[in-house]
């Protein structure tokens, strides 16, 4: 079933919109919480609540992009629970990838609001436009799928230093970027 199919099963408050979204986008959401997660009922539980969510996100709202969307939910959700497991543990795998990011961006307990939140946003994006596709894929694939540098080294299918390189250009690019766009760090 296609997605605006799907979405319209949402907006006429159809039980079948959840059981198709499930079929369609159930192991893409499985896979976003387990890369956070690394437990398999947790995962689980996050992607049952993302189809919760969205049952009660659509309406009002009509996402144009349904993978997106759910994609969004689940890795909020799972980020969430992330941080109710370890909340005074450390664990390696999420966090350094985190906060590989925050030596680029600002400090989001700043006096961000939303103008600069969403000229973030803006620039980012235009800084994934810019960049080579196979970049694009691995820095997406760490900061926002959060997936290991191993998992990454062989979904593109080069080394891992290779990919702690281009993650580490890519970075450099992208504060390169937001000094250039006049964001403050």
């Amino acid at each position: 079933m296609e997605d605006r199919q799907i979405v319209a099963l949402y907006w006429e408050r159809n039980e079948q919109a959840i059981a198709e979204t499930a079929n369609r986008y159930g192991k893409y959401c499985h896979t976003i919480a387990m890369n956070i997660l690394a437990h398999d009922l947790d995962a689980e539980e996050c992607v049952n609540d993302t189809y919760l969510r969205a049952w009660n996100s659509i309406p009002p709202h009509r996402p144009e992009k349904l993978s997106c969307f759910l994609g969004k939910i689940t890795r909020n959700l799972a980020l969430n629970r992330y941080a109710a497991h370890h909340a005074k543990k450390r664990n390696g795998g999420i966090e350094v990838a985190l906060e590989e990011l925050a030596e680029v961006l600002a400090d989001p307990e700043s006096e961000a609001n939303d103008i600069e939140s969403t000229a973030l946003a803006s620039s980012m994006n235009g800084f994934l436009a810019d960049l080579p596709k196979r970049t694009r894929v691995i820095f997406l694939q760490r900061y926002w799928y959060l997936c290991s540098i191993a998992d990454i080294a062989k979904n593109v299918g080069i080394s891992e230093n290779r990919v702690k390189v281009t993650l580490h250009r890519a970075r450099q690019r992208l504060r390169a970027h937001l000094e250039k766009e006049g964001i403050s760090l």
